[in-house]
């Protein structure tokens, strides 16, 4: 019998480079259509995607490239600004990058003939993941293989730095609270900053090495998810330091996790690109085994839609989509 659970990707979008990294914007924009950046070895490209789940008039998926950003280096992260709007003007798209070369640009462009680009100089080593503050964007967190988190303001200029005891791997903020900063470290820890008085609050403990991704569901925000060799774990932050679930997800190592944006029991788990098996897993917390199973071999980067239960990983000069029915 066939494995009902592995599907092919709902949707495929053709790209003109590898895709190292793909990001939906988790904001509301103004825009019907839903804004997305994905990053190759030299550019990000920046567009609006439509699904037939939106509006009947699309056969399966309309992406319009809105702007190519020429970026003279692979792009490793992208993360979008809450000040990002396409419903008055002057337009604005607004989203930073890491970098290969270590560094963290902060991208500004009115979609017209104005594009600031700022760089910001300061780590010493690769940069796992950035995100903006998602109430007003006027501050930017970065982890870094350098054990430090930093915190960058507009200017580009570093406010704070919290020195890690391991790689961080990734950063989140509080959706409400802007003084509260996630960041998750490669050796198993996860820590909540106050920003006002730069001390951990609280701390997780995976019980196994290495942590490789972690999200904090921003629907809920007292569940807490990672990968962390080859399992997906789980915490609720008011009842134990100690992850509440953890199950098996991936032969080889498990590289990325993300919860859903549209639902908060919904999350995605991908193993390590180009490794066998390595595949993209959509979970939920009310069934023991995958929900989904994505057939096409992972590439990298991994983000949800805002209001669907639909995930995007990037590839091989193709982003693939799955639509997973819940």
């Amino acid at each position: 019998m066939p494995d009902e659970t592995v599907r092919s990707a709902s949707y495929t979008v053709s790209c003109e480079d590898y895709v190292h990294v793909v990001e939906f914007s988790p904001f509301d924009c103004g825009s019907p259509a839903s804004l997305l950046a994905y990053g190759g070895n030299q550019y990000v490209v920046v567009g609006t995607c439509r699904f037939k789940e939106e509006d009947t008039e699309v056969e399966d998926v309309e992406f319009t490239s809105l702007q190519v950003f020429l970026h003279g280096v692979r792009v490793d992260a992208i993360a979008w600004s809450p000040e990002t709007r396409l419903d008055k003007l002057p337009l604005v798209i607004r989203f930073c990058t890491a970098a290969a070369d270590r560094k963290v640009r902060l991208w500004t462009s009115d979609l017209q003939n104005n594009c600031d680009v700022k760089v910001m100089e300061g780590h010493t080593s690769y940069i796992n993941h950035l995100v903006f503050e998602p109430a007003e964007g006027k501050q930017i967190a970065s982890v870094s293989d350098d054990h430090t988190c930093r915190v960058w303001n507009l200017d580009g200029n570093e406010t704070i730095s919290f020195r890690l005891r391991s790689p961080g791997v990734s950063v989140c903020w509080h959706p409400e609270d802007i003084c509260k900063l996630m960041v998750a470290e490669k050796k198993g820890t996860i820590r909540f900053y106050d920003r006002v008085t730069q001390h951990a609050i609280l701390s997780l403990d995976s019980g196994q090495v290495p942590l490789m991704s972690a999200d904090w569901c921003l629907t809920n925000t007292i569940k807490v998810g990672a990968v962390v060799a080859n399992d997906w774990v789980i915490w609720d932050i008011t009842r134990s330091s100690y992850p509440l679930e953890k199950r098996p997800a991936h032969v080889d190592k498990a590289r990325h996790f993300r919860w859903s944006r549209a639902n908060e029991n919904l999350f995605a788990t991908t193993g390590y690109p180009g490794k066998i098996n390595s595949q993209l897993l959509v979970h939920h917390l009310g069934h023991p085994q995958p929900v989904m199973i994505g057939s096409a071999s992972v590439g990298a980067g991994l983000s949800w839609h805002r209001t669907l239960p639909l995930c995007v990983i990037g590839g091989d000069r193709k982003l693939f989509f799955w639509m997973t029915e819940m």
